[in-house]
C-alpha cells in the first residue's frame, strides 16, 4: 500500500513508500482510508520538533474511511461501515488526565497517511452523515481537543462571553464553531483580517487583530470582559487574558507555541479568582460526546484545501508557511 513515511533521509524526511497492507489483529479493524487531514504536530514531527520520534513511521492522526476487514472477536456488523477514527492510544483509566503510556496515532504508532490502517475496534465511530469524506477526516484530533477545552474545562454555555485566540488554527476553529453552536457570545483574535471577517460572517460578535496596538483595550471595552478564554499560544499574552477575564473567569490553553510568559500577573490571578487551566486532547468518552455534539448541531469543519494524497508534501509545505484557515485535507481514493 502507498504510505507517507518519516525516514532517515537527511533532506527529504517524508517519502512515499509501498509497504505491505496491515492485517487486523484480534480486537482490531482494517480501515480503507478515504481521506486524511494534517495537524500541526505532523509538521513538527517532520522538523524533528516532537518528542519520541520514531523513524519509518507512517504519519497522520486524522482519518476517515470504510471498515474493510475485522480481527478475531470483532462484531461482524462493522464490516463495510463508514467511520472516523479516534486517534487516542492508551488514554488510561483516569478521565481527568492521560496516562504515562498515552500517545496519538501517527507517532509513534503508524497513522492515517496511507491507504489502510489497523486500529482497535473501539476507536472507530460512525461517520457523521452530514459530512463528506474530507470534512469527516478533518474532525477527530482538532474536534476532540477543542471539545475538552470548551466544555470539560471551559464549561462554555449559552450567553457566556468567550474569546478564541488565534482563530486560524485547526483546534481554534472547532472551539469557535462549538461555542457558536451553544449560543455563547464569541469573540476572536487573529493576525489576518480575512479570518476575522470569516468568523464575523459565521456569528462572532467581534474580532480583533492582535497585530494592532491597543487591541486588548478594544476587546475589553466591546465585550465587558470574558468568562472564558481559549488559547493555544501562551507567552506574554497570557497576562493580557488575565486582565480581560471577568472575576472567576477561566483561561484554558492547549499549547504554548509562544513559549513561557516573561512574568505572570499572579496578583490579579488570585485576587480575581481566575483559573489558568491546561488541556490536552481528550479522553475516549469525550470523543464519543464530541461526535454526538457534531451530529446534533450539524457542525461542519472549516476546510482550507483538499488535494490528492500524491500531493501531500505540498500540504506540509503550506502548513509550514502558515496562513491557512481551516484544515488541510488529503483524499486517498
Amino acid at each position: 500500500m502507498k504510505s507517507l513515511i518519516l525516514t532517515h533521509h537527511p533532506e527529504e524526511k517524508l517519502q512515499f513508500l509501498d509497504i505491505p497492507k496491515p492485517v487486523p489483529a484480534a480486537g482490531q479493524v482494517l480501515v480503507k482510508l478515504k481521506a486524511a487531514a494534517l495537524n500541526r504536530r505532523d509538521q513538527w514531527i517532520r522538523e524533528g520538533k516532537y518528542p519520541n520520534i520514531q523513524f519509518d513511521t507512517i504519519l497522520g492522526s486524522d482519518g476517515a474511511g470504510i471498515v474493510e476487514a475485522i480481527g478475531e472477536g470483532v462484531a461482524g456488523d462493522l464490516l463495510g461501515k463508514e467511520v472516523i477514527i479516534n486517534p487516542n492510544v492508551n488514554w488510561g483509566e483516569d478521565p481527568k488526565v492521560q496516562s504515562k503510556a498515552y500517545s496519538i496515532i501517527g507517532m509513534p504508532n503508524n497513522g492515517t497517511f496511507a491507504e489502510y490502517i489497523t486500529v482497535d475496534a473501539d476507536k472507530v465511530f460512525a461517520k457523521p452523515q452530514h459530512l463528506d469524506w474530507a470534512e469527516a477526516a478533518a474532525l477527530p484530533l482538532g474536534g476532540l481537543t477543542a471539545f475538552r477545552a470548551v466544555f470539560t474545562h471551559g464549561q462554555i454555555s449559552e450567553g457566556k462571553n468567550v474569546l478564541i485566540s488565534g482563530v486560524g488554527g485547526g483546534v481554534a476553529q472547532f472551539a469557535f464553531l462549538f461555542a457558536i453552536a451553544v449560543k455563547a457570545k464569541v469573540f476572536v483574535t487573529s493576525g489576518d483580517q480575512e479570518k476575522i471577517d470569516t468568523c464575523l460572517n459565521l456569528g462572532a460578535k467581534a474580532g480583533f487583530n492582535y497585530k494592532t496596538e491597543g487591541w486588548q483595550k478594544e476587546a475589553l471595552r466591546s465585550s465587558g470582559g470574558f468568562d472564558v478564554v481559549i488559547d493555544s499560544a501562551g507567552g506574554n499574552q497570557i497576562n493580557d487574558f488575565i486582565k480581560m477575564a471577568k472575576p472567576a473567569g477561566k483561561i484554558v490553553f492547549y499549547g504554548a507555541t509562544n513559549g513561557m510568559p516573561q512574568n505572570l500577573d499572579m496578583f490579579r490571578l488570585f485576587w480575581n479568582q481566575i483559573t489558568l487551566q491546561g488541556s490536552t486532547m481528550g479522553n475516549d468518552l469525550e470523543f464519543a460526546d464530541m461526535v454526538d455534539f457534531v451530529n446534533l448541531y450539524k457542525i461542519k469543519p472549516i476546510i482550507d484545501s483538499v488535494r490528492p494524497f500524491s500531493e501531500a508534501i505540498s500540504a506540509f509545505d503550506e502548513m509550514k508557511k502558515g496562513g491557512a484557515f481551516g484544515k488541510l485535507v488529503l483524499l486517498l481514493d
